[in-house]
């Protein structure tokens, strides 16, 4: 799985119904973010979620999809399967509305959590999301020479990804791919197509 840049946007938590604490935020498209400066010999690289990149999963009120704390399934706080997540998306942003329940709240890592953000240490929301193979969705994404005016990067834009959960996050900065081996080579036509689709793969 890939995970995608910890935007700020608006993210904002409430006390709930006795020991429930209810979060709200939003997660921005078409904002560019830097993978990589390139090294002393390399290129930066750049990267662009486009406008409603997340609709296919969204869109589907039976796909699961979970808030996690660090893209960790073992550390849970809400989900759309239980009912605890309402999340929408539109060409400005995903936003969401998490509820985290009070049998979340009470165990270490849900306590963990809630102390860093009230310490102002957690501020960052960061997808996880698939890259659909180029057999199932040819186009998902492009990569292209950035503007000479601005600098020397490439940049990718991804135009279409399957969203699986969104996490509360401390860095607010994109790392490199662990798994998924992924062309930054540019066709004929400035789009690259992966060489390799691993379902597995995460990245940040």
């Amino acid at each position: 799985m890939l995970t995608g840049a910890p935007f700020g946007g608006e993210l904002e938590l409430r006390a709930g119904r006795g020991k429930a604490r209810r979060l709200r935020g939003t997660f921005p498209y078409n904002r560019r973010a830097v993978l990589s400066d390139g090294g002393k010999a390399g290129r930066p690289r750049k990267e662009v979620i486009a406008p409603r990149a997340f609709a296919y999963r969204i869109d589907r009120p039976d796909e699961d999809i979970h808030v996690l704390v660090g893209h960790s399934y073992d550390r849970p706080l809400a989900s759309r399967g239980a009912g605890t997540l309402d999340i929408r998306d539109s060409a400005e942003a995903v936003t969401f509305d998490a509820e985290i329940v009070p049998e979340v709240v009470d165990t270490p890592y849900g306590a963990d959590f809630l102390g860093a953000f009230a310490a102002g240490l957690i501020r960052g929301v960061s997808p996880g999301f698939r890259i659909p193979p180029p057999v199932t969705v040819p186009d998902a994404e492009k990569v292209e020479e950035e503007d000479p005016s601005e600098g020397r990067a490439l940049i990718r834009t991804i135009f279409a990804a399957l969203l699986y959960e969104l996490s509360f996050v401390t860095v607010a900065a994109y790392r490199e791919a662990q798994a998924e081996e992924r062309s930054w080579e540019l066709t004929p036509k400035g789009v690259a197509v992966p060489r390799r689709y691993s379902g597995a793969a995460r990245w940040r």
